[in-house]
């Protein structure tokens, strides 16, 4: 044993020491195959009908992690656990191992070198207890996989920073895990399906980009070496795709990771997964009536159109009602607010509602705050928010009928917004001014503000035809149905190290 593996817990140790021990008998503790006929719950759909002390001669072999242990003198047994899959959570199903079956060195072995979460196959008749448990009467066993650190119990509740920082662990232990690996791949598989029956084509855009744009975000900067330029991970994945539209394509999407280097917490994440979809001919209440379709079926591939945020029920089957910004920001606050409103107006309602001011907050800004201060919260019920001033959304058309203002909304669901869309703005005259008002902030130390991006405006130059836009945050959706916080929905978040 190494100096380090001497270091080593004593759990660690003994694990490492059978470890040697079977390699030294000649036995592989890593198998490349062991005998495996049937899944555990193959053989408990097939014998489900056997009743209390039945026994078959059907000879099986199942293999699986071992999730239980109680050896005895003459008799042990063990229960193993299978992995999940798109149709499966994981199923159980007990071995037992006796002197007579197995012979004695079999035994012997087995209690020598069998731990909790090994992975083994035992072959044997399936039977029913006395007690009643379905099992594998076992005539022969093997080692598929030892196991060198100790699983934690069954019975035991793991922190959630246990669970997202060793989520093989919470995995292999935690029903509720597997369900939300599942409900989450459900989700995503309904978005694909509505797309495609849609008519729309997934295509897949960069992650690196010489130019941040798409949407007014902090990035993260990296280098390319074979270029010797700098390059951003993508914070969006909208100007790619509008220039697939550009081209042609008259409905694209793609599901794909984003990278906003900004503020961690029980709904931000530094690496995300956005859903972004644009339709030709279409505007922002089309692409909204398309948002609705693909919530609702995703609910339905769930089970559910109703669910239940903080102990609220959401009605996903009810109106989801549209709330102008500054009429229903105007209900809030109880006095007559719109897009002339003076900042003094705005600076008075922020203070009788406790919400801190930062000095470099446009007026148009600071009503934005303020809405998601006092109104977002309140918004339970699917609502699309709508008819912003044009600050919010630099890459969305000016409203047909209301001057200042853009064409575009956010959907807000349980109190959060899950996505936003809009009617695109297409002329490259009005998109080019928009830029460079935000390359601009960006010169004067705005690190969110997006860059002045010249291949984007020529391809918007070459003529776009007019689309609705939206975006949806897949991680955002996955909490809704299920409650959770965006750590527990991402299988693998990323974390700050731990010293």
């Amino acid at each position: 044993m190494t100096d380090s593996e001497l270091d080593l817990p004593e759990q660690l140790q003994i694990r490492r020491e059978k470890r040697q021990r079977l390699l030294e008998k000649g036995i592989a503790p890593y198998a490349v195959e062991v005998p495996h006929t049937h899944e555990l719950a193959e053989v408990r759909e097939a014998y489900s009908h056997l009743e209390t002390g039945e026994e078959t001669q059907d000879v099986v072999s199942v293999a699986g992690r071992v999730v239980f242990i109680r050896n005895t003198g003459k008799l042990c047994f063990a229960t193993l656990q299978s992995g999940f899959t798109e149709g499966s959570s994981g199923e159980r199903l007990q071995v037992m191992l006796s002197l007579a079956e197995v012979g004695e060195q079999g035994l012997a072995d087995w209690k020598a070198d069998v731990d909790l979460g090994d992975h083994v196959s035992a072959t044997g008749r399936v039977i029913v207890s006395r007690r009643g448990e379905l099992s594998i009467m076992a005539s022969s066993w093997v080692l598929a996989s030892k196991a060198l650190r100790p699983m934690p119990n069954l019975h035991s509740d793991l922190s959630e920073e246990t669970r997202v920082r060793q989520r093989h662990a919470d995995l292999a232990v935690r029903q509720e895990a597997r369900d939300m690996v599942r409900a989450r791949a459900a989700i995503t598989r309904s978005l694909r399906e509505t797309l495609h029956g849609l008519g729309y084509l997934e295509v897949e855009t960069p992650v690196l980009q010489a130019i941040h744009g798409g949407a007014a975000a902090r990035p993260f900067h990296t280098h390319l070496n074979a270029f010797d330029i700098p390059m951003t991970l993508r914070i969006a994945l909208e100007l790619y795709l509008k220039r697939a539209m550009i081209g042609g394509a008259e409905k694209v999407y793609e599901i794909g990771r984003i990278f906003r280097n900004e503020g961690v917490d029980s709904s931000h994440a530094p690496e995300f997964t956005m859903l972004e979809a644009y339709e030709a001919w279409g505007d922002q209440t089309t692409i909204a009536r398309m948002t609705q379709q693909l919530i609702v079926d995703a609910a339905d591939a769930l089970g559910s159109r109703q669910v239940v945020v903080d102990g609220q029920e959401i009605d996903l089957d009810g109106e989801w009602r549209w709330a102008p910004f500054y009429p229903t920001l105007s209900e809030a606050t109880g006095e007559e607010l719109g897009i002339d409103t003076p900042r003094e107006v705005l600076e008075r309602l922020a203070g009788a509602h406790e919400l801190e001011v930062d000095p470099e907050w446009v007026d148009h800004k600071l009503a934005m705050e303020l809405f998601e201060h006092i109104v977002e919260p309140t918004l339970v019920q699917p609502t699309f928010v709508c008819d912003y001033p044009a600050l919010a959304q630099p890459l969305a058309r000016p409203h047909r009928s209301e001057p200042g203002l853009i064409e575009a909304w956010d959907l807000i669901i349980g109190g959060m917004e899950r996505g936003t869309g809009f009617s695109e703005l297409i002329d490259p005259v009005i998109q080019r001014e928009r830029l460079t008002e935000q390359s601009l902030a960006a010169a004067a130390g705005d690190p969110e503000a997006m860059q002045l991006d010249e291949d984007f405006l020529a391809a918007l130059e070459f003529g776009a035809p007019p689309m609705g836009g939206m975006g949806l945050g897949l991680d955002r959706l996955v909490m809704l149905f299920t409650g959770a916080g965006i750590r527990e929905t991402i299988l693998f978040p990323l974390l700050k190290p731990q010293s």
